[in-house]
């Protein structure tokens, strides 16, 4: 089998930090083997409508410590048909790309799937701030969106304790709620409310209350936009209650946890999986994702890693539960 001289990387679904350094770390890889790289603008949509160019060092530099995506990222339908799938080939053909590195959440790997299933050599990188996804440790952007989160939660901390407040704090967890129970966990908040763990707003203010009582300044509670009520009808609930004792306010983080620099650890996270996407890609291997297992990383086939998710840890749950008091 000959050796690939061309092929091309993407980044795909919701940005995350460290993308960039992935992007990098794809290119500068490739062209220490002698191989070409080309970006593809937009995801799946630049691909079906062959928005890609030539990316070499001057392309790549001084972007390792910047958040968001060089190469832009969009949703796209067309792609999920037979017809956009065939087409995105034809595109990949014009092209003379004979493999590709596509970086991007559970969506994205599904992607990666359906042009590996059409012959097209395929590595994933997984880049999800909610590290839901199957076969991964950890994914590209998850470290800094909470660090991010522990910042927000360490100063509203302060003016809640000033003001004997609450703070209902949502954060980012359509149906995972990763960063807010690590958030949670780390940012000494009183309630955490995720989608895996139903918790009645009723519960919520006996918590709040009972944490009045025992003569705590403040309180947080810290809730995934997945639960299954708005954060804004747990406020409503809690300010018409009397026996709360706190102020009730509320603060969104929305997508603030998605911009930033990446910290070291997704720089290095993301550098190392861009690295062995391409040396993968390289020796021949196609249709898997880089997982990272403990401290190494290995392939994982992207059918497995994408029929199904990955499961917070019951001993999370517990941990939140006891330090909560």
């Amino acid at each position: 089998m000959a050796r690939m001289k061309r092929i091309a990387v993407m980044t795909s679904g919701g940005d995350a930090p460290g993308m960039n350094a992935a992007i990098r770390a794809v290119v500068r890889a490739a062209m220490s083997q002698n191989v070409d790289v080309y970006g593809i603008r937009q995801a799946y949509a630049g691909l079906l409508s062959g928005d890609m160019e030539l990316l070499t060092n001057r392309e790549v530099s001084g972007i390792l410590q910047r958040g968001g995506t060089i190469l832009q990222t969009a949703r796209n339908d067309e792609f999920k048909t037979v017809q956009g799938q065939r087409k995105a080939l034809r595109r990949l053909n014009e092209h003379g790309i004979e493999g590709m590195v596509v970086i991007g959440g559970d969506g994205s790997l599904r992607g990666a799937k359906a042009l590996h299933g059409l012959g097209v050599p395929v590595v994933g990188v997984p880049a999800s701030i909610d590290n839901d996804i199957y076969g991964t440790d950890m994914a590209i952007g998850v470290d800094t969106a909470l660090n991010t989160i522990l910042d927000s939660i360490d100063r509203l901390r302060d003016t809640a304790t000033s003001h004997n407040r609450c703070f209902l704090i949502e954060v980012m967890g359509r149906n995972c709620g990763y960063l807010a129970l690590m958030g949670a966990i780390l940012g000494g908040a009183e309630i955490v409310i995720i989608p895996e763990h139903e918790v009645p707003m009723e519960t919520v203010a006996n918590g709040l209350a009972d944490a009045y009582v025992r003569g705590k300044a403040h309180a947080i509670a810290v809730m995934a936009e997945g639960a299954s009520y708005k954060i804004t009808d747990l406020q409503e609930y809690l300010s018409k209650r009397n026996d709360v004792g706190f102020e009730i306010r509320l603060t969104i983080l929305g997508h603030t946890q998605r911009g930033g620099g990446p910290t070291a650890f997704d720089r290095l996270l993301a550098t190392r999986m861009g690295v062995d996407a391409v040396n993968w890609l390289l020796d021949g291997q196609s249709g898997v994702m880089v997982g990272r297992q403990g401290r190494d990383q290995a392939p994982v086939a992207l059918e497995e890693c994408t029929t199904r998710t990955r499961e917070i840890g019951k001993e999370y749950l517990d941990l939140a539960r006891m330090l909560s008091r």
